[in-house]
């Protein structure tokens, strides 16, 4: 293996297997645009998608995992310029040197040291990097250094423009110095959310944030009853952007404004990586005690098409994205929020504050569900189980294609929700394929369509667990777990009458009622799947002639 890497060395290699493989694409465009375009003005740069490519893991695969300061870049589009590559590294610490490799589609960069491309290719290995809107995939070079003397003058130029424009954009009276990348002045934010009436996670945090800029580490706790957050940029000048397009800003109409300022720390210290707090840079974090483990394609990002829809595009609860969202600018004038009523909603609607006016609004709020088992799933149960993270309207199992089914929720970030903690989860020993359906809502079949029950309506039904506003249910949603959480439990119904009901449908491991209220009780089983079978059956159960129970996945255990 070579110490160093050069122009010339590339050019005559052709194809070279390993991490730095090379595969021949049309020829590129030379030259650089300003480094302020590409990171400022185009923060998409640094825009986290969600994918996992096939391509991505089989190119993960080669690389020989050893730390370089040289970062091996691929999948770059033809025409990419110096700057784009560039601003891939700028939020980590110094970039040294670049080479573009014209019609390779492929890029190398050389950072100051390596724990700056450490942190860089371990954030980009689970938050896909995007270059005008591909991705790119991102690993360690297995060279040590760049050596580009050798290269056309033109090209040399090039690069050294875009190199001095990146430091120009690194000034020290934002607390950025060369080589800070793991912290330092003003790259902690502490955000507060006040009047959270709908659910704020780690990942709605993610994908609002990185918006502006890379995001190391997220850190979520309640304090004085209030739902607070600690974010780390790796560079000040993307925290300072953020600060300034998002403080004071509604994450949906009305409710969920963010406060921010600057915390005192200068770095998080995150020891778990779930749905509390989450270290982009460190995969490789336990859950913690009390935690399930998260599917790391989940956790960092996999529900495509993201948490969030990207700005201009239709999102959460009869709402669009605020324009602030699309780079550094300044915020919009009369927004209530981020997530805002679209102007062509009345404005009688929008007066009345309503959160959606009819089926021009439902656009994000229909999931494409597939793998299901086609023998045991209804669309009750999918209403069940899906009616856990929002109201569900309407099922539709295809009928040509029963394994595959619709379902449409009441509110866009409802279907989010679902599909982050759903897909991938055992159903009947199928796992859960999710993703969002092109359909902005379920049709109901005309009169004399053959069906045969397969479509359902539930708008009416009295088992919705959101309906009211600012509900304690939105406070109390978890990923499924083993345990599930039990309430309205008549008082002369016993342990015994409970898991004898539930060990129709599994086996029951512990069982706890709730010291001070007794209404309530834990039950585990042995595993996820069989927690998902038993909260399919046993939601709604008539416990007596008054009493039906309710069941919801824990965050606890027993």
């Amino acid at each position: 293996m070579m110490d160093g890497i050069s122009a010339v060395d590339i050019s005559a290699a052709g194809t070279k297997r390993g991490s730095d493989e090379l595969l021949p694409q049309s020829t590129g465009q030379n030259g650089a645009t300003a480094i302020a375009n590409a990171v400022a003005a185009n923060p998409g740069s640094l825009s986290p998608t969600n994918s996992n490519d096939a391509k991505k893991v089989k190119l993960d695969t080669k690389s020989n995992g050893k730390a370089s300061r040289v970062v091996h870049i691929r999948n770059v589009v033809a025409d990419a310029t110096e700057s784009e590559i560039i601003a891939l590294g700028v939020p980590f610490g110094r970039v040294t040197n670049i080479l573009l490799l014209k019609g390779k589609s492929q890029a190398f960069l050389e950072m100051e040291n390596e724990t700056a491309a450490t942190t860089m290719v371990n954030y980009y290995s689970h938050v896909t990097a995007n270059i005008r809107g591909r991705p790119v995939y991102v690993q360690f070079s297995n060279h040590k250094e760049l050596k580009t003397e050798n290269a056309p003058a033109q090209q040399t130029a090039a690069a050294q423009a875009a190199l001095a424009a990146a430091q120009s954009l690194m000034p020290q009276t934002l607390g950025v110095h060369p080589g800070d990348t793991l912290g330092g002045q003003n790259t902690v934010l502490r955000v507060i959310v006040e009047n959270m009436l709908y659910p704020v996670t780690v990942d709605i945090l993610h994908q609002i944030f990185s918006k502006f800029g890379a995001v190391l580490k997220i850190i979520t706790f309640n304090k004085n009853n209030t739902f607070q957050a600690l974010i780390q940029f790796a560079d000040a000048v993307s925290a300072q952007a953020s600060k300034l397009s998002l403080d004071g800003q509604n994450i949906y109409n009305a409710c969920c404004t963010l406060r921010i300022d600057y915390s005192k720390l200068t770095t998080l210290n995150v020891k778990y990586n779930n749905d509390k707090s989450r270290d982009y840079t460190r995969p490789d974090l336990p859950s913690g005690d009390g935690q399930p483990p998260l599917d790391p394609a989940m956790a960092f990002g996999n529900a495509a098409p993201g948490m969030l829809p990207t700005p201009n595009a239709a999102a959460m609860g009869a709402a669009f994205a605020n324009p602030a969202l699309a780079g550094y600018g300044a915020t919009v004038p009369g927004l209530p929020g981020m997530y805002s009523m679209p102007t062509h909603v009345s404005a009688a609607a929008a007066a009345a504050g309503l959160r959606y006016a009819g089926q021009m609004q439902q656009q994000g709020c229909v999931l494409l569900v597939s793998n299901l088992n086609a023998e045991l799933v209804t669309p009750e149960v999918l209403f069940t189980l899906f009616g856990v993270y929002g109201d569900v309207h309407r099922v539709k199992i295809i009928f040509a294609k029963k394994d595959t089914a619709l379902v449409q929720l009441a509110e866009p970030h409802q279907a989010q929700t679902a599909m982050t903690h759903l897909n991938g989860i055992k159903m009947f020993g199928k796992p859960l394929r999710i993703t969002l359906s092109k359909h902005q809502l379920v049709q109901l079949p005309k009169e004399g369509q053959p069906d045969a029950g397969l479509t359902k309506d539930f708008q009416s039904s009295p088992l919705h667990r959101f309906k009211k506003p600012g509900s304690k249910n939105f406070m109390n949603i978890y990923p499924p777990s083993a345990t599930l959480h039990l309430s309205n439990i008549p008082p002369n119904v016993t342990e015994q009458d409970i898991t004898s009901a539930f060990t129709r449908h599994g086996s029951v491991s512990a069982f706890k009622f709730f010291q001070k209220d007794r209404k309530m009780a834990l039950i585990q089983m042995d595993s996820i799947e069989e927690a998902v079978t038993a909260l399919v059956a046993m939601h709604n159960y008539q416990l007596s002639n008054s009493s039906h129970l309710r069941v919801s996945f824990s965050k606890a255990t027993i």
